[in-house]
């Protein structure tokens, strides 16, 4: 009987103990796509690199993801992938349609995809090519180098691999109907407290919880305030904060609190839409707002005047909103749960120490205390 190549690579993503997959489409896996949606917790994306910042928390986690995607995604990942995955020793698999190459007809991929292998071998990202049904075991080793090694690998799935398939293409589905409404009536007022005094608050209330923290000056703030094994702190790949929070939300009984940022929040919306699509009840992502790129020298960002970050918050689905502009406001909802508390806060920056800890050694730490029980 002839073997179906998608219904293969579902038996080497299960051989390979796969949890999670996070998703986007390309017309040239769309009967690949089901068959992972039927058989994976499956997380579609808005956007790729916001993957990187999700899988990464699943990893951290305990759970084994993957990311299936179109290869063009690859270049807004790439930044994500050496700052993230390879400075931590963070493993991401990643099997990427392969367009620009094989009986490519849309010119406008022709140019990434034909240079892609070159641009992967310059950034040292292991890559594999998988260029025919019978190199679909490829697959297979690319998986266990990833985790192995603890590093991304991609595989770039020719098209060819999928010709002649007879494998099903999925019914298009509808518009689910329903009604959406957003109730707010919001004030941003003078505010009282600073990001430093913002993060002892949180502190004061973190008992044995997970606190994810946004890379530069607020990371060191939250390591200057409490240093613990149960704190994440971010080095690089700005925007992704909020993802990782969430990825780790979707492993972990413990509550799980992110300390984002109006510059960073804006840099990557896309992570509003995916926690609102899944609202976890273990989650609390914390938007401090100094209106500023605090940790760049205070550079003004659009939450000065147009942007509202707990409006935005609820049109992403995020009903669960708060403001706060002082101590006391940021205790009660952090008391609460709440999911999003819109944190207003001074343009000051503490002077602190750098950490004093490398990547790996803050993923290890950390890995090692979320195993712990709660």
């Amino acid at each position: 009987m002839k073997e179906i190549p998608e219904l293969r690579v579902i038996e080497i993503l299960k051989k390979n103990r796969i949890d999670f997959a996070a998703t986007l489409p390309c017309d040239r896996i769309k009967a690949l796509l089901p068959q992972i949606e039927k058989n994976f917790m499956t997380i579609p994306l808005t956007r790729e690199e916001n993957g990187v910042g999700i899988c990464a928390g699943l990893y951290l986690g305990g759970e084994r993801p993957v990311m299936v995607i179109q290869s063009t995604g690859l270049g807004n990942m790439i930044n994500a992938l050496e700052s993230l995955n390879l400075t931590y020793g963070i493993p991401l698999p990643v099997l990427a349609s392969w367009r620009g190459v094989h009986k490519e007809a849309i010119e406008a991929q022709w140019q990434f995809g034909k240079k892609l292998p070159a641009l992967l071998d310059a950034a040292g990202i292991e890559f594999t090519l998988v260029e025919a049904k019978d190199e679909i075991d490829k697959i297979d080793l690319a998986i266990k180098d990833s985790f192995d090694n603890a590093r991304p690998h991609v595989v770039l799935i020719s098209p060819a691999v999928w010709e002649g398939s007879s494998c099903e293409n999925p019914v298009p589905c509808e518009i689910t109907p329903r009604l959406s409404q957003i109730e707010l009536r919001s004030e941003i007022r003078k505010p009282e407290m600073t990001r430093f005094q913002a993060i002892e608050t949180l502190a004061s209330v973190v008992g044995d919880d997970i606190i994810v923290s946004n890379l530069g000056i607020p990371s060191k703030e939250l390591h200057e305030i409490k240093d613990r094994e149960l704190n994440f702190y971010m080095t690089g790949s700005m925007g992704l904060v909020s993802s990782i929070g969430l990825g780790l939300a979707l492993t972990q009984e413990r509550h799980v609190y992110v300390i984002d940022g109006d510059g960073s929040i804006l840099m990557n919306p896309n992570t509003l839409a995916s926690i609102g699509a899944y609202c976890p009840g273990n989650l609390t992502v914390l938007a401090i707002d100094n209106a500023a790129c605090g940790s760049t020298g205070n550079q003004l960002t659009c939450t000065n005047s147009q942007i509202d970050l707990e409006l935005l918050a609820k049109a992403s689905g995020i009903n669960d909103t708060q403001k706060a502009h002082t101590s006391e406001e940021l205790k009660i909802a952090l008391m609460r749960m709440t999911a999003f508390i819109h944190v207003i806060v001074k343009p000051v920056n503490s002077i602190c120490r750098e950490i004093p800890l490398s990547a790996t050694e803050i993923k290890e730490r950390f890995m090692k205390a979320c195993c712990r029980p709660s």
